[in-house]
């Protein structure tokens, strides 16, 4: 069985605060860290680790992390044949403050995830087969959803999504 993600990446920059800043107030003595992230990028990761044989369908960004972001997901034995590059936006962020209490406040500039369309993942017409699974979330394009579900339906493959984040 082959596993198909259909998702977005993310670099998620992180700031463990004291507390979550109110409106207008600067929270000083972050501790910061810098990880790969996105709810499509997590669930290629978890199911290649899980023993799965993963593909994954992105839209990076022209910059520096989107070099890193491959060699990454390579070096967890996921296929990135499929993984788009748009020229003119740069690879999501995700901006996050965690608390010492474990909440967050989470800000995400799409970016290049915004620019998976339909037109451009034509090609998984011709990757898609009756025994995967298609899996999905919804950090990218809401007509790309209905688009590869619709798709992965008349294929025979079954679909696996998780609506979040909450549209």
């Amino acid at each position: 069985m082959k596993i198909i993600v259909v998702g977005s990446s993310n670099i998620d920059m992180v700031a463990q605060v004291d507390h979550l800043p109110a409106p207008g107030e600067t929270v000083g003595n972050a501790k910061f860290i810098q990880v790969n992230g996105g709810k499509g990028a997590n669930q290629a990761v978890a199911a290649a680790r899980l023993g799965g044989d993963v593909t994954f369908v992105t839209s990076l960004g022209n910059d520096l992390f989107s070099s890193a972001l491959i060699e990454d997901f390579k070096a967890e034995n996921i296929v990135t044949d499929y993984i788009l590059t748009d020229p003119g936006l740069p690879t999501g962020t995700a901006l996050i403050f965690v608390s010492a209490d474990a909440e967050n406040c989470i800000a995400v500039a799409p970016g290049a995830n915004s620019a998976l369309l339909p037109s451009r993942i034509s090609f998984l017409e011709s990757i898609i087969g009756s025994e995967d699974v298609v899996v999905m979330q919804a950090e990218i394009p809401y007509e790309t959803i209905c688009h590869v579900a619709f798709l992965a339906h008349r294929k025979g493959a079954k679909v696996l999504l998780n609506p979040a984040p909450a549209c």
